[in-house]
């Protein structure tokens, strides 16, 4: 008797189970209407629109008590200024630009990769070259063309995105 109803139970789990996998659809095979993330690529950023760039951020840092390092790549993904505020963590120099290049070299925030990784479980983001699928990195866009991005770490994620908005805010108006 009771194997009997056990075996009901599992019969009716796999039965759900099966009938909720056919209803979920995989968001990867929808195919957009336009091309997502298409912001064309403008003349680079100059050394004093970054520096202001990292003097916000930086500021912005300062003020909360936070230690990071800022750096701001061009259109073509070459760094043109860099900052490291005193106490900032050495392991995230190399972080800093390499948000700022995953940024400017996708026309995206990093935060699309960590939505993608965390949220919709896209394993696949992992594979892509040059992707850090961690927030703090921002695309810096000028008359709708892509002229550079900046990338803060050193804090939590919430915090160096925070303050990198406030350095990407000197340009993206």
């Amino acid at each position: 008797m009771m194997l009997r109803r056990d075996a009901a139970v599992l019969t009716a789990f796999l039965g759900f189970c099966g009938a909720a996998g056919a209803q979920q659809a995989n968001p990867l095979d929808v195919i957009p209407d336009k091309m997502p993330f298409s912001t064309p690529y403008g003349a680079p950023i100059s050394l004093a629109r970054a520096q202001a760039a990292i003097a916000a951020a930086t500021a912005e840092a300062e003020k909360r008590g936070w230690a990071l390092n800022v750096a701001v790549v061009d259109s073509g993904a070459s760094l043109v200024a860099f900052a490291r505020m005193d106490g900032a963590q050495l392991g995230s120099i190399a972080v800093s630009e390499h948000k700022a290049r995953t940024a400017v070299k996708f026309r995206r925030p990093t935060k699309a990769f960590e939505d993608g990784i965390q949220k919709n479980d896209f394993k696949y983001q992992l594979t892509i070259d040059d992707v850090i699928a961690s927030r703090g990195g921002i695309p810096l866009v000028e008359d709708g063309k892509l002229i550079g991005a900046i990338g803060c770490s050193g804090g939590a994620g919430s915090q160096d995105e925070a303050a990198c908005m406030v350095g990407a805010a000197t340009i993206n108006k």
